[in-house]
């Protein structure tokens, strides 16, 4: 059972689409009472119902404490509970509530940044206690749809280690739900190359041009070995995500080529793993 939950304008809606499609049974916020009985009779189901996500948020007013109680209880008597935290800072979200021109369902006689304060005190122990952050700041829909599907299409997430790789620009700031950061800026920097510049690490210039660095090579050879004991580490203590963002800087370039060559290296040693660009098309190319 996963359960999803986060900041409202966060992309909780978003996650839940996702995972439909995927073919997971998706009940978005059950009263607290039920969620014992649902749960009984998912069990008693076939194998495609056991597949159940919940959605909780603050909109449940008053029966939020009894949600917090059903879940801890859930987390207790369930072997493969999961639950996902969407976040994102402040400025995105009041973006996003102007441009939707919502109310926030805590802000209702109050400016927006008011309820965002608010829903986050609110929602402070299931951030803490939450399995998987995902910070959705600078992600686009497609970004966090195939973050999900890197998770969870085609398996239980009780089904080992899965790992996303995120490049990004320092210049547009760090993934904040990384669990490993590598910084790339000490290589070569192709935007310097004119005939490079509006090329992206998706291509084979620029990648051919990374990936000839003496720099290059000796440290895919050390985050080879690094990942050669941290992924059976994490695998053993029973760890079911991980995150590498790996940055330029400006997300355009060397992140890139790098995010690509480490997804493959983490392939070979027989994980999952699901790479992610969330700046290449917004770096400039102009020197």
């Amino acid at each position: 059972m996963t359960v999803i939950t986060g900041l409202s304008g966060a992309g909780r809606s978003e996650a839940a689409r996702a995972l439909e499609d995927l073919g997971w049974f998706v009940i978005d916020n059950l009263p607290p009472a039920l969620i014992s009985k649902m749960l009984s009779l998912a069990l008693s189901s076939d194998d495609n119902i056991k597949r159940i996500a919940l959605v909780i948020d603050a909109r449940g007013g008053a029966f939020f404490g009894e949600a917090a109680e059903a879940l801890e209880k859930l987390r207790r008597d369930i072997a493969n509970f999961r639950m996902i935290f969407l976040e994102a800072s402040d400025d995105a979200l009041v973006r996003r509530f102007d441009a939707s021109r919502r109310l926030h369902p805590l802000a209702t006689d109050d400016r927006v940044i008011v309820g965002i304060q608010r829903e986050r005190e609110l929602l402070r122990a299931f951030h803490d206690g939450a399995d998987l952050i995902i910070d959705t700041s600078n992600l686009t829909v497609r970004d966090l749809r195939t973050k999900l599907g890197a998770l969870f299409e085609g398996a239980h997430v009780s089904e080992g280690l899965k790992t996303t790789i995120i490049s990004f620009g320092y210049k547009f700031g760090l993934p904040l739900d990384a669990d490993i950061v590598l910084d790339v800026r000490f290589l070569p920097n192709p935007h310097w190359v004119d005939e490079l510049r509006p090329h992206t690490g998706l291509e084979g210039p620029v990648r051919d041009y990374v990936m000839k660095q003496d720099a290059t090579l000796d440290f895919v050879d050390r985050i080879r070995d690094l990942f050669g004991l941290l992924l059976p580490g994490y695998a053993a203590e029973g760890r079911h995500y991980l995150t590498v963002a790996v940055g330029c800087t400006g997300g355009r370039h060397r992140s890139v080529v790098l995010a690509e060559e480490i997804g493959s290296l983490i392939r070979e040693k027989g994980f999952g793993a699901t790479v992610i660009h969330r700046d290449v098309e917004r770096a400039p190319v102009t020197p």
